[in-house]
């Protein structure tokens, strides 16, 4: 198995990918589409799934604070039934609260300057979204094996 991380934001993707272990999410690409167009960047999916022998996908779920889904959570889920619809794979829906704010202190922290955190944090903030779900999937093969 191999997974792909996914960050939907208005206007772009990110993605990052993990290694062959599955231990290591790695911030990969951010695509880019019009507000909305959210099937245009499948072909592009497809390419990088195949490229990759990816098996599943894991779609961040931007839930509100107090659990509660919203328009961004909606957004997620829609494009999650795109993804189910046109690329075939399971697609996994992970809790990313505060997953760009993360992403965005990890890059200030590098000294990186606005203008390139801008262009790399949707894929850090999806590589945090596959690396929350990585460790939630060890954690329950290890309660399994108990």
């Amino acid at each position: 198995m191999r997974y792909l991380g996914l960050d939907l934001g208005t206007k772009t993707l990110g993605i990052a990918v993990s290694d062959r272990t599955n231990m290591i999410a790695t911030p990969f690409i951010t695509l880019h589409f019009s507000a909305e167009k959210y099937e245009s960047v499948i072909p592009e999916l497809q390419m990088i799934i195949q490229e990759k022998s990816i098996t599943d996908l894991v779609l961040g779920l931007p839930k509100n604070m107090d659990n509660s889904c919203g328009f961004a959570a909606e957004r997620s889920k829609k494009f999650q039934e795109i993804l189910e619809e046109k690329i075939g794979l399971p697609v996994h829906l992970v809790d990313e609260r505060l997953s760009s704010v993360e992403a965005e202190n990890i890059l200030i922290s590098t000294d990186m300057k606005r203008i390139k955190r801008k262009r790399v944090v949707d894929n850090v903030a999806s590589a945090i979204i596959l690396d929350t779900y990585l460790k939630e999937r060890r954690i329950q093969n290890e309660r399994k094996s108990e």
